[in-house]
């Protein structure tokens, strides 16, 4: 435990302090090895279960987990990989594509509110409210000056759900260039992959710089005491996935979920 909370620590973006990436490790592992990693994500995900199932009869609790990163950063593996541990039916995942034209006709928070998780959910956002100070800063799809307002907004809107009994957990996959460049390979050369990958990719990574200087913003400014950021080195999936199993056990454990009471009941109920 005491491993776990020093490793949940050293990726935790302290609330006021200047984020930069390209100073940050993305093969790090924090002494973790693989072998004992992968069985220590298993066992985690047997606690998550555990967890996940007094939340949801509980119904007093929600949690909202945040999942960005570049393209190829590795948002699906790690669903695929640790929120297994989840049953679905008290597991909604949200991925957030270029908005409709009814949801560009509201505020930008609006789409993203209406899947926020209910009590007893643990709900995933593959993408998110983040988008809107990422890709469209990026693309100066917006005036700067509406992008920049948007972080006391999110800060904002983030602390109404917290506020409000929801959890929010926010994870960002750190990946170098020369990884993504390996997994962009990797999808083209395997026809099973070739869904994955688009030349979209290839213009979106001539941008690189770009989304890392809009992701440093956006970490440095929006990472609260309560709803913070955790930067995860994510070149090893293994430890990405151990590091992102810690965190989200020590989290609901800290919630301390219980099954509620039952109904009075006879004794000796024989049931024909």
């Amino acid at each position: 435990m005491a491993r776990s909370q020093a490793l949940r620590d050293a990726l935790r973006v302290k609330p006021g302090s200047r984020i930069h990436l390209e100073r940050m490790d993305a093969d790090a592992t924090f002494g973790h090895d693989k072998e004992s990693s992968v069985a220590a994500t298993l066992h985690q995900m047997e606690r998550l279960r555990s967890l996940q199932d007094r939340m949801w009869a509980e119904a007093k609790h929600s949690v909202l987990v945040v999942l960005q990163g570049i393209d190829a950063a590795g948002k699906d593996g790690t669903i695929a990989k640790v929120m297994e541990a989840f049953n679905p039916q008290g597991c909604p995942v949200t991925s957030f594509k270029v908005p409709t034209p009814e949801e560009l006709g509201h505020d930008f928070l609006w789409r993203v509110h209406r899947h926020t998780p209910r009590k007893g959910e643990v709900g995933i956002f593959n993408r998110s409210h983040y988008e809107d100070v990422l890709v469209v800063r990026v693309h100066d799809l917006v005036p700067k000056n509406v992008w920049r307002a948007r972080y006391d907004q999110i800060v904002a809107f983030e602390d109404h759900l917290t506020a409000n009994g929801t959890t929010v957990l926010k994870f960002f996959l750190y990946i170098d260039k020369d990884e993504q460049r390996e997994r962009f390979q990797a999808r083209y050369d395997d026809p099973t992959k070739h869904w994955k990958f688009a030349l979209g990719d290839l213009e979106e990574r001539k941008r690189w710089n770009d989304y890392i200087a809009a992701y440093e913003d956006a970490l440095s400014k929006t990472s609260t005491k309560s709803a913070p950021w955790y930067v995860i080195p994510a070149n090893h999936k293994w430890f990405r996935n151990v590091a992102v199993a810690s965190i989200l056990e020590a989290t609901l454990d800290e919630l301390d979920p219980k099954y509620p009471p039952g109904e009075d009941l006879p004794e000796n109920l024989v049931i024909d």
